[in-house]
């Protein structure tokens, strides 16, 4: 059994040969339109000066579309999917301490409750509870999250050993409790089992409505400081586990509160500064080798995930290089179309497994597992002097002593003043003035988007990754089911992202040299940082050909040129291949259109917001701001949503765009047919037609939510006919310019 592996390894064969055909296929095909292109260029003068400033936006923007098509095949040239065998595991006093990160920052976008259920379903986790500490990071500096964590502590002492008693898999209480199965418990016919239940259900209720009316009840002065959410003193509380009175005699996980110390003269560097402090903290409590970084509201939905990523972490073939074991992203939350691709169908389904089969996926914010030492830079520790290790690391000794040695589950027992003096200096937001923190130690700083960068300087350090994905699901959180949330949200990412790819850590020119990450795996971080430039590309097919359409200009070869069948090959190719990978993943013909509607929405809006964003952070226009999205349900939203219809109430800055583009394609294609009854040339203006009726069909939704919608989530009948003039007069003027 010592010799039996821990996991094992799939090559999908046949999707790497189909996906290797493809790629040949339509390189070829790009090979051919760009002969076509480049050909024109050498035209007589006469035949082309009228074409040639739309002919170049429209060529640029295929050589975009191309590029990042380029970039893409990486994830698609060697999948991989990976099975774990956790019975092969050592005994439970063998494996190693992990400690569980959890962020929050905002408790009324945020609720506290919905955290807490991430808090238990995490100390529930099957793994032995002297062996696993729990940590939440407030960053609000909220009385209502300390109390619910006091709450939670003693809530937990019941919770717990029920779980463990009738071995539950789902130990998020609210999931449990909201479920109308029980068929996951061996004692679902139990007499005693439905007894207990009963109780610990109405304990619940109790536990809920304790933290409830205490943020309902509650009466703190406004001018307070201890409630500024950017002002205010560290404060850390440990919530002793291990020892409770029960018939099972039970153990639970260490809880901790932590709220780091905020103030407005000091940057706070958002959820990786706050990742920081926790791991500073944590090192001088309970220092485990191991760590679990949890969004707040994406729980354990499997008590499993810490032993399968033990499974890898503990492989003798590959710890030495593991940095950690990411888990997809899943959600309770979306409908079966998602029609906002919610889900990130194409990350966790496709791009993920692609990059594991290379040297690992990116690290994904929330849901991995990652080796403690592989945050701590290259520096090497063993041999290097207490000065310089100061330098990096700040002055605390008790933080420097715990890298070069772990903790016993009992460290922080030994009195106060280890918790008021070394773990409050350690939250301090002056203890990283003039150290390596979040530049090359930690989570790193130079991002909103934190767990890219962090991920991409592992790699380049030699580190590897690894995908995990269970056949349940181990993790489930709560995604945006409104448009407004999904742009602002998608915004903010695609920043981020894109701000990676013109600075010092573009993944293509960064670190470059022979023991540096394979090119493979260079071309997929750099699809992620280079994908918001679909926002020129879109923008430029919803416009320039439609405009050229109006008024006889022919961008493209004519029905029964050789060159009409590449260019209608390259289409046809890359919705025949997005909607292969749709349907192998479980999707359907709804859903794939779904995903081509949506693509559309954000590149016309986040997408350029994002990258606008990001210039304008690069130049030192503006400076990196990051809004936690709202977790808040809201009633209206989900019904909207469950029913497959777009809510339109969102920012005028994400449905101007759509409305404009929407307008624009259906006046260029009226006044393309009357153009063509009258002159002709149907044959030259064919794939012309052909682009602006594909947009107008893909987006009917929006045309629905203006004409046909009479519900509250229809656009605003004001907005639609200010957009609507403003284009149709701009419309006007291209017009008359263009006669001129």
């Amino acid at each position: 059994m010592e010799d039996s592996p821990l996991h094992s390894s799939h090559v999908h064969k046949l999707l790497l040969v189909t996906n290797r055909v493809h790629m040949l296929l339509h390189s070829t095909a790009l090979c051919f339109m760009f002969y076509y292109r480049f050909s024109f260029l050498f035209q007589p003068p006469h035949t082309t000066e009228s074409l040639l400033f739309p002919w170049l936006l429209v060529f640029a923007s295929e050589i975009i579309l191309s590029f990042i098509w380029i970039l893409g095949r990486a994830y698609r040239w060697r999948p991989v999917s990976r099975t774990v065998f956790p019975e092969r595991l050592p005994e439970d006093h063998k494996l190693p301490a992990v400690d569980v990160f959890i962020c929050t920052a905002d408790h009324t976008k945020e609720p506290t409750f919905e955290v807490m259920n991430t808090v238990l379903s995490a100390m529930a986790l099957d793994y032995p509870p002297e062996k696993l500490n729990v940590y939440l990071s407030d960053d609000g500096g909220s009385s209502v999250t300390l109390h619910a964590m006091r709450e939670t502590s003693n809530f937990a002492r019941l919770w717990i050993p029920f779980c463990t008693r009738y071995r539950i898999k789902s130990r998020c209480p609210k999931a449990f409790f909201s479920s109308s199965d029980d068929d996951e418990s061996d004692f679902v016919r139990s007499s005693l089992y439905v007894e207990d239940k009963k109780q610990i259900e109405e304990k619940y209720e109790v536990f809920k409505e304790k933290i409830v009316s205490f943020r309902d009840n509650m009466a703190i002065p406004r001018d307070d400081p201890t409630i500024n959410v950017q002002d205010h003193p560290p404060c850390i509380e440990v919530m002793e586990g291990n020892i409770f009175d029960d018939a099972d005699n039970g153990k639970i996980p260490r809880l901790v509160y932590v709220s780091r110390e905020k103030r407005p003269s000091h940057p706070h560097h958002f959820k990786a500064g706050a990742l920081n402090v926790l791991l500073r903290v944590s090192a001088v409590i309970s220092n485990s080798p191991y760590i679990l970084v949890l969004d707040c509201d994406m729980f354990c939905n499997d008590p499993s995930s810490a032993r399968y990523a033990m499974c890898f972490h503990l492989d003798p073939k590959i710890s030495s290089s593991l940095a950690f074991v990411q888990f997809p992203q899943k959600f309770y939350n979306v409908s079966k179309n998602d029609i906002y691709d919610s889900q990130l169908r194409s990350i966790f389904t496709l791009q993920w497994r692609g990059m594991d089969g290379l040297k690992g996926p990116v690290m994904s914010g929330t849901g991995f597992y990652i080796k403690r030492v592989s945050l701590c830079g290259n520096l090497n520790i063993k041999g290097t002097d207490l000065t310089q290790l100061k330098e990096y690391f700040g002055s605390s000794n008790e933080f420097i002593k715990s890298l070069t040695q772990n903790y016993t589950s009992d460290s922080a027992s030994g009195g106060n003043a280890l918790l008021e003096g070394e773990t409050h200096l350690l939250a301090s937001c002056e203890y990283e003035i003039s150290t390596k923190w979040g530049q090359e130690v930690g989570f790193l700083y130079d991002s909103v988007v934190e767990d890219y960068l962090t991920g991409f300087i592992l790699h380049c350090n030699g580190w590897t990754s690894v995908f995990c994905e269970p056949s349940r699901t181990q993790f489930l959180g709560s995604a945006t089911t409104n448009l407004n949330d999904v742009l602002i949200q998608g915004t903010r990412w695609y920043s981020g992202l894109f701000e990676n790819g013109i600075n010092k850590y573009c993944s293509l020119i960064y670190g470059t040299g022979p023991s540096r990450m394979p090119v493979l795996q260079r071309l997929c971080f750099a699809e992620l940082t280079y994908f918001p430039l679909y926002c020129f590309p879109l923008w430029c097919f919803a416009t320039i050909p439609q405009l050229c359409l109006l008024h006889g200009i022919p961008l493209y070869p004519k029905v029964g040129d050789p060159f009409f069948i590449i260019f209608v090959f390259i289409f046809v190719s890359a919705l025949l291949n997005h909607l292969e990978e749709v349907l192998i993943t479980g999707g359907t013909l709804h859903k794939w259109m779904n995903e081509q509607r949506i693509w559309m929405m954000k590149s016309i809006t986040c997408h350029l917001y994002g990258c606008l964003d990001a210039l304008l952070k690069k130049v030192g226009i503006r400076e990196a701001n990051f809004l936690p999205t709202n977790k808040v349900a809201d009633d209206e939203q989900t019904q909207l949503y469950q029913m497959d219809k777009y809510d339109f109430r969102a920012s005028s800055i994400f449905i101007a765009p759509m409305l404009a583009v929407i307008t624009i394609n259906i006046c260029c294609f009226l006044g393309g047919v009357y153009r063509a009854v009258f002159v002709g040339s149907w044959d030259k203006m064919f794939v012309q037609f052909f682009i602006a009726g594909f947009i107008i069909t893909v987006n009917y939704p929006i045309i629905e939510g203006l004409v046909i919608r009479k519900d509250k989530g229809r656009i605003s009948k004001l907005l639609a006919i200010c957009v609507i003039i403003a284009t149709m007069i701009l419309l006007g003027c291209f017009t008359l310019l263009s006669s001129v």
